[in-house]
This record gives C-alpha cells, sequence and structure tokens, in this order.
C-alpha cells in the first residue's frame, strides 16, 4: 500500500483558484494511477483526475476539463491538483488516491488507498 496527505484545501470565493496537493510515500508499483475525487454532503464520490505516475497521461472528469490540471512531481512524489474559476458546486471533501493496477479507470473501486481528504468550500 501507500500513504497518501493531501494538503491546500480551503474557503475562496467562486472564480478564484486552489492548488491541492498529495504526498506519496511507499512503494511505487503501489501508485501506478493516482486520482483526485470528490464528495460533497449527501452524494456518492465522484471521480475529477487522473494521471499516470510513469508518463504523465492525464484524463478528466467531463465537467472538469478545462478548469482543473492534474500534474505529478516525481522528485517530490507529488501530485496536484489545480482548480480554476471555482464554482460553489466544487464545495467538496477531496480525496486523493493511488491505484497499483496499470488499468486507467475513474471508479473508486479502482483504486487501493486512499488519503484522509482536504475540505475546499467555495462561496457564492
Amino acid at each position: 500500500q501507500v500513504q497518501l496527505v493531501e494538503s491546500g484545501g480551503g474557503l475562496v470565493q467562486a472564480g478564484g483558484s486552489l492548488r491541492l496537493s498529495c504526498v506519496a510515500s511507499g512503494r511505487a508499483f503501489s501508485r501506478r494511477v493516482m486520482g483526485w475525487f470528490r464528495q460533497a454532503p449527501g452524494k456518492e464520490r465522484e471521480f475529477v483526475a487522473g494521471i499516470v505516475w510513469i508518463g504523465g497521461s492525464t484524463y478528466y472528469a467531463d465537467s472538469e476539463k478545462g478548469r482543473f490540471t492534474i500534474s505529478r512531481d516525481n522528485a517530490k512524489n507529488t501530485v496536484y491538483l489545480q482548480m480554476n474559476n471555482l464554482k460553489p458546486e466544487d464545495t467538496a471533501v477531496y480525496y486523493c488516491a493511488a491505484s497499483a493496477s496499470l488499468r486507467v479507470g475513474a471508479d473508486p473501486a479502482d483504486f487501493d488507498s486512499w488519503g484522509q481528504g482536504t475540505q475546499v468550500t467555495v462561496s457564492s
């Protein structure tokens, strides 16, 4: 397994930006694919963005394309989620996740390890 620690959440006004960070530790093969998910109160956890650690290929949920950018820093074992033009409906707890599988997935069940989450609140 891999340990994941998120940071960077907070309160921001609509139209603002935040950058979330996720520091990963543990065996590299346990984090072949990294993802960001979010969960709003009363809603299911939903996929936001993913990245393949080797090569850096990225993929996104359709609703976040153009506003959110996922990236990684190999030297720091860190994955980032840059969020721009935030909207009140982006308010949620954001989770970092890691998958040992080589298959790129967007379902929570595709991921083996999870961080504790970081709260993002967007005010109108």
